[in-house]
Parts: C-alpha cells; sequence; structure tokens
C-alpha cells in the first residue's frame, strides 16, 4: 500500500491509498484546496474547519449536479436509441416498398417490351391486321 502526504487548508494529511494511485488522490486534494482557496476569496477567514466543510458541501453539492446531469444524459440517450431502431425500421420497410414498386414496374416495363417486340416482329415480317381486326 502506498502512502502519499497532501496540503489541505494548509495542513498536511499522510494518507494510504492503492499503489499507482498517488496522482489521483493529490488531484482530489488540489480540487478540495482550490475549492477552499475559492471560499476564503468570497468569505474571507472564517474558519479552517468551517470553511473546509463549507468546501465539502461545495464539492458534494457539484457531485449529486454531475450525477443528475449524467442520469439525464443516460435517458436521452436511450430515447435515442429507442427512436433510432424505429427510424431504421421504418426506413427498412420504406426501403422494401421502393424495391418491390421497383421490381413490380421492370416486370410491366418487360411485359410492354415483349408486347413492342412482338408487334415489330410482325410488322417486319409483313404481317398487318386487316381493318377491323385486333392487332395482335
Amino acid at each position: 500500500m502506498a502512502h502519499v502526504t497532501v496540503t489541505i487548508a494548509g495542513r498536511p494529511y499522510r494518507m494510504a491509498c492503492g499503489d499507482g494511485e498517488e496522482p489521483h488522490l493529490e488531484e482530489l486534494a488540489r480540487t478540495l484546496e482550490g475549492k477552499i482557496t475559492e471560499l476564503r476569496g468570497s468569505f474571507g477567514e472564517i474558519g479552517d474547519q468551517r470553511i473546509t466543510v463549507m468546501a465539502a458541501l461545495t464539492l458534494a453539492d457539484e457531485l449529486v449536479e454531475a450525477r443528475k446531469r449524467i442520469a439525464a444524459l443516460e435517458e436521452e440517450k436511450s430515447e435515442l436509441q429507442l427512436a433510432h431502431g424505429a427510424a431504421q425500421a421504418s426506413s427498412d420497410g420504406w426501403t422494401d416498398s421502393v424495391a418491390q414498386a421497383l421490381s413490380r414496374a421492370a416486370a410491366r416495363i418487360e411485359r410492354v417490351s415483349h408486347q413492342l417486340g412482338g408487334a415489330a416482329a410482325k410488322e417486319a415480317a409483313g404481317i398487318f391486321p386487316q381493318d377491323g381486326e385486333p392487332a395482335s
């Protein structure tokens, strides 16, 4: 187990932490010290214990607000994922409809092409319908 000494409100504190966690613990102490310095600038000297408690409460408030924001963002993410899934399903259905319509149109074009091809072949062979006879 590692040990690190941090300074909070001008006092050194020796703390134990997991190996490799020393920089993280030092960063946490700097964050708390920064909040204490900020509050001292606003309120002046009101006592180390009181200013430290105020700093801790302020940081706890920021943490609670951050957690609320994270929860709201996670909810929004879930809603967006659901909407994306619905849009994807709708898009897939639309794609299928378009593909079916194109397939039907291609079949109709093919039929017309055969009909026109048959009429052109008859015309080329000199077979013309007599007046009043339907063209076959």
